[in-house]
Order: structure tokens, then sequence, then C-alpha cells
């Protein structure tokens, strides 16, 4: 009974520190006000939840079933990417190599993380779910306040949803070849594979609840069910969510009552929670306990000693220079040098499959003769950097140089262009083939907006890496404005002119603007580094 108390004793600290260090976050804080403009649009009816051609009342049991899809898929892209961060950040404060030490089990461990990462993102669910009640005084049928219908289903469906999302986190970082940025975008993935299950049983409308980790299938069949009794005849062709000022075809409205709490619905809520502690159980498994950090650290202290006595004392002098024997050097500032360095810096650890890789997309960017399909290429082309640009304005804190770099002379007005440069320099030579076939044929509003994306992408880079110290914020930015925008060719989201049609638009002008926004950003965040 000792042994079961201190466990339970380790595990709420654990939990506990750790979800009060993430909640004073400024990120937490983004992401929650973020969710109450969600809440906002619900409330206020800017977006609703239809069945082809009908909509339902607005009752208690609708809100509470349009809320919890909401949440559902809110929380299971966005909540994962919030939460990604226990492990990583004990890793990096090396806090881990202390918990390492100690006699706390690896299952602990990752059951605290996932405790952690299910309160960060339980809180947003309550406040999602007091949204739904408000919702409901704001644009209810009238017909009375009846809460059970409405937290019953937001509960059932929300809380398995994000135990998943939770574990996943866990899961993710505990791999070795998911924790980093690739893993970020394996997820998305995921994700959309996860999703893309739910809309089969829909389209198909096969009764496979335990496909379903949102609960989308069970909402459309109990909706859906309601709806033939009322409208003989009518098809839910569809289900998705609607914008108030989108074409609205609805037909008809009709009355849902809420869920009939059958075994077979609960099981399969049961299914996805009962997944989320086994995938966390798993997660322990595969952790690696902080050995990998630890074994890197005694290979190169032991590097360190197999050097000669003559060149470690060398090294030691040049890292700690005896203060008697400096003196004064004057020496010419070269820019380009610097510029030099952070390129080095910006392709070290590459190997020549990567350059071949880059090489051959530049190639083909400008080389097909399809217009539509050179900016498909140089979409990719421009994915291919993404952990390179990552890594603006974030070295010098990962790497522990700042002190260093910072007290360097003219910090600001010399260091940061040269960063920056060399990212937009890489911009330049991977999307080289595109932007020379479009100055070639004269295109020259072609030619603005592939130059406007080429100083836009390593802008972004630097402004958030200066601003949130790591690399996660923009890859998960980036990657989604390139998959909706450049990939799937819709005008405001593309960046990079890839679709001829968004040559012709305006929306180059307001991302050129946002680029000076976020250079102005970036200065100003260097210059807080400084001052801290």
């Amino acid at each position: 009974m000792k042994g079961r108390a201190s466990r339970a004793r380790i595990l709420y600290h654990l939990a506990r520190a750790d979800f009060l260090e993430r909640v004073r976050r400024y990120s937490f804080l983004v992401t929650l006000a973020f969710a109450l403009y969600l809440g906002y649009l619900a409330a206020t009816g800017q977006i609703f939840l239809n069945l082809g051609e009908y909509q339902a009342v607005y009752n208690a049991a609708y809100v509470g079933g349009f809320m919890s899809y909401v949440t559902s898929l809110f929380l299971s892209l966005f909540g994962f990417y919030i939460v990604k961060n226990a492990i990583e950040r004990d890793r990096e404060t090396r806090v881990g190599q202390i918990l390492a030490a100690c006699s706390m089990r690896k299952t602990d461990y990752c059951l605290g993380k996932f405790l952690s990462n299910f309160c960060v993102l339980g809180v947003m669910v309550a406040i999602l779910a007091a949204a739904g009640v408000g919702m409901y005084f704001l644009h209810g049928d009238k017909s009375g306040f009846h809460p059970f219908p409405l937290l019953a289903t937001f509960v059932v469906f929300t809380v398995p949803t994000i135990g998943f999302t939770a574990a996943m986190a866990v899961f993710f970082e505990s791999a070795p070849l998911l924790r980093s940025g690739l893993g970020n975008i394996i997820y998305f993935f995921v994700w959309t594979g996860l999703l893309s299950l739910a809309a089969v049983t829909i389209l198909t409308g096969h009764d496979h609840p335990f496909l379903d980790f949102m609960g989308a299938f069970s909402l459309w069949h109990s909706m859906a069910a309601a709806l033939t009794q009322q409208f003989s005849g009518a098809v839910a062709n569809s289900f998705a969510l609607s914008f108030a000022n989108a074409p609205n075809p609805t037909t008809g409205i009709f009355r849902w009552n809420g869920f009939s709490w059958t075994p077979a619905l609960l099981l399969s809520r049961l299914f996805w929670l009962g997944l989320a502690f086994a995938l966390t159980y798993t997660s322990a498994v595969i952790f690696d306990r902080f050995e990998t950090a630890s074994s890197q650290r005694t290979k190169s202290v032991s590097e360190d000693k197999l050097l000669p006595d003559s060149d470690a004392a060398r090294v030691k002098s040049d890292v700690h220079p005896n203060p008697a024997l400096l003196t004064p050097v004057k020496s010419r500032y070269r820019f380009g040098a610097v510029v030099s360095a952070e390129m080095r810096l910006l392709f070290k650890g590459q190997r020549w499959w990567w350059y071949i890789a880059a090489i051959g997309l530049a190639v083909a960017s400008g080389t097909v003769v399809s217009r539509a399909a050179r900016g498909f290429l140089l979409a990719f082309a421009w994915i291919w950097p993404l952990f390179l640009w990552s890594s603006l304005g974030v070295r010098e804190l990962r790497d522990q140089t700042s002190q260093l770099i910072f007290s360097a002379p003219h910090p600001l007005g010399r260091q940061l262009p040269a960063i920056w440069l060399a990212g937009f320099t890489l911009a330049v030579l991977t999307g080289s083939g595109f932007g020379v076939r479009l100055l070639l044929a004269g295109d020259l509003s072609g030619l603005r907006v592939w130059t406007i994306g080429a100083l836009f992408i390593p802008t972004l880079a630097l402004a958030l890496g200066v601003w949130t110290g790591g690399s996660k914020l923009f890859e998960v930015v980036y990657f989604f404005l390139w998959y909706l925008g450049p990939v799937h060719s819709i005008a405001p989201l593309d960046f990079i002119g890839a679709a001829p049609r968004t040559v012709h638009t305006q929306y180059a002008m307001f991302y050129l603007a946002l680029t000076g926004a976020l250079a102005v950003a970036a200065v100003a965040g260097r210059q807080r580094q400084l001052q801290t």
C-alpha cells in the first residue's frame, strides 16, 4: 500500500508541476485565446453543423453535439502541437538527467506527462463547454435548458479524444524518429488518416463507431436517424461545418433530442480512452530514460580526453584565454564572411542525398512544361528545407552560444541580418529553377510574387524563432500554410504564387506587408533577448 501511495504522489507532483509550468507560458495563453475565439464563433452562429441540406434545431442536445465535434476537431490537431514539448523540455533543461538518476519508473514518468497533457487540454475543453452553454442561451430554441444532453454529449466524446491526443504526444516524444520536427509533419498525416476513417464510415453508412476517434460517425448516425424520421426520403449525404457567410443550402429544419446511450456507443468511446492508456504504456517501453543525451555528453568528454596534452591545452586556452594575454586587435568587419559562416551553419549536417533532392526539385520546377505543375514542384522545393529554416533565430539558445554571440559588437545590426540573408539565399537557391523560368519568360508579375515568397519564408522563420526560442511553431505554421495554400491552391494562403491564378490577385502585397511586420518583430525580439 505504501508503494502505491508513493507512486500516486509521484504522479501527482510530476503532473502538477508540469501543468503549472505550461499554463504560465505565452503559447498556452495564445492557444486559449484562439479557443475562446472559436467558442465565440460558435456562440454567435458564425459556424454551424448541417447534414446536407438540413440543419438541426438549436436545442441543448444539438449544442452539445456541435460543440463536442468542434472541440474534438480543434484539439485533436492543434492540441497535439500544444502539448508535444513536455519530455523535450526536460531534455533541453537537463532536468531529465536528474529524474533519470532517481528511482522513478519510466511508466510513472510517461503517465505523469500524459496526465499533464490531458489536464492542459482539459482546461480548453472546460472553456469551450462554457461557450456551449452560452451558445444555447444566445441562440437556443427556448424550449428549456437541459444540461444533461448538452454536457453528457460533450464529456463522452471530447474526453476520449483529448486523452488519445495527449497519449499520442507522449508517444511521439518517446519514439526517437518521431520526437523531431519530422514527427510534427507525420502526425498531421496520421490525424488526416484517422479523420478519413470517420469520413469513410459516414459516406458508406457502415456502422463502425470503433474507427471514429472523434465520435463524428456516432453523431452523424444519430442525427441522420432523427432526420429520416421527420423527413421521409431525406438523405444526409454530407456532415460538415458551415460558415454563416458561405452559401447556405438549408431546405429544412429537424429536431434532434440527443443520443440513445447504448452499450455499443459507450464502449466505442471507452475503446479510445483505453487505447490512450495502452499508447502511454507503449511509450514507457520505448522511452530511453534520457540515456541518449547522457551518452552523447559522455562521448564528447571521452573525445576530449583523446586529444594530446598540447592540443588539449590549446583548446582550453582558446575557450578560456588568459586575460593578461589579451591585447586590443583592430580588424575590419567583413559582412560577407559572417553570411558565409551562417550559410555553413545552416547546411551543417546535411547528407549528399539532401543536396541531390534539392537540386532535382529546383531543376524540375524550372523545366516542366505545365505552369501548374511547375508551381506544384516549387511548393515541394520550398518545403524541402523546412528544418533548415526552422533553425533561424534558434541556434543561439539551442546551442547555448547566446552569451558569446550577443556580447559581440553590434549583434543586432550585423549578426541578425546575416542570419536572415542566409535564409533568404537558401530560398533563392532552392527555388531558383522556377524563378529563372519566370525571368526568361518575362513574367514580371509571377517573378514579383516569387520574390515576395522568398522574402516571406526566412522572415517568418526568424521572427517566430527569436520570439519562441524554438523551431516547432514555425514548422507547424509554415507546414499548414504550405499544405493549404501552395499544395491545395487556396489563393489567400498561396504565398509563393504556385497556382497560376494567384499571380493575378493582390494577396502577394499582403504577404509583403506581413514580411515587413515580421522583420520588425524579429528585430524587437532580438532586442528583447539582448536586454535580458
